[in-house]
């Protein structure tokens, strides 16, 4: 079983202040205002969504999972991550503990992926990464008996093959899934060593960083790379963004939520950007 890494940091580490700020991340005024709703109005099969401490981001996540709410409840969640502290891709067929309780893994689709070879199983590799583990206790709120698919992407992938074999290992198991993709955008200031804009810096980043939304939303995954490689734009998450574009049939995208940190902190020589992006059947 996987411990809590980061209880306490990133999220409460207690049940009742954690749902209390879930509550506060639906309901603040970042947030969509209102908590998940019971009613299946719309058909959201794929997300990405941010994995900052809540109080930054948890507000701009909510977007993303109030509308994965008012859609049909899939058999499994597969989340796909960065890896922060590596060059290592990964999967896990570990049961995850948050305060909230255990979220276990799909074993029958996690197994029958690993065994194409696109992807190592590996319960060691994610103790440390925090992009994942933020994302549960959201879903823990919508179906306290979510099954997730946890794939940690890093540069050792090939993304081609690693998006085939999701696709194929979906219907081999017969699973229908919703997809998250745990990623934050532009990482600006010293802090990050990325300090591109100087004058009024916040409008240069936002400019920026809709580009490359805009190419998510078209679904380029190949335009979207090349983006992120010339520029060198600091998306943590760009190599699990791609892999989610080659993923996916055409779809209506939608961008939910954008702010940075700097409106939430008023602190703007280091910024983090978030995105709540969502994909629906046409």
């Amino acid at each position: 079983m996987r411990e809590p890494s980061f209880a306490g940091y990133f999220y409460p580490a207690s049940e009742t202040a954690l749902k209390k700020a879930l509550e506060e991340a639906f309901t603040g005024k970042k947030g969509p205002g209102s908590m998940p709703p019971e009613t299946v109005d719309r058909n959201v099969v794929a997300a990405i969504v941010p994995h900052a401490g809540y109080p930054y981001s948890g507000q701009c996540a909510a977007w993303a999972y109030h509308a994965i709410a008012a859609s049909p409840k899939p058999d499994l969640f597969i989340i796909i991550g960065p890896n922060h502290h590596s060059v290592e891709s990964g999967t896990s067929t570990e049961t995850w503990k948050t305060p909230l309780g255990m979220i276990r893994a799909d074993q029958e689709f996690v197994r029958t992926l690993s065994q194409k070879g696109s992807v190592r199983l590996d319960d060691e590799i994610m103790t440390r990464e925090h992009s994942m583990e933020v994302q549960l206790p959201f879903l823990q709120l919508l179906d306290e008996h979510a099954k997730i698919a946890p794939i940690m992407v890093s540069q050792d992938a090939d993304l081609d093959k690693l998006a085939l074999d999701i696709k194929e290992t979906l219907v081999e198991t017969g699973k229908k899934a919703v997809f998250l993709v745990s990623s934050d955008f532009t990482h600006h200031g010293p802090d990050y060593r990325y300090v591109r804009f100087n004058q009024e810096p916040q409008q240069q980043i936002a400019a920026f960083d809709k580009q490359m939304i805009e190419l998510i939303k078209e679904q380029d995954a190949e335009g979207f790379l090349s983006f992120v490689d010339k520029e060198a734009a600091t998306v943590c998450g760009a190599l699990a963004i791609t892999l989610l574009l080659k993923i996916l049939k055409p779809m209506d995208a939608k961008l939910e939520q954008y702010y940075t940190s700097a409106e939430v902190t008023g602190e703007d020589k280091n910024s983090v950007s978030y995105a709540a992006i969502v994909f629906e059947e046409k």
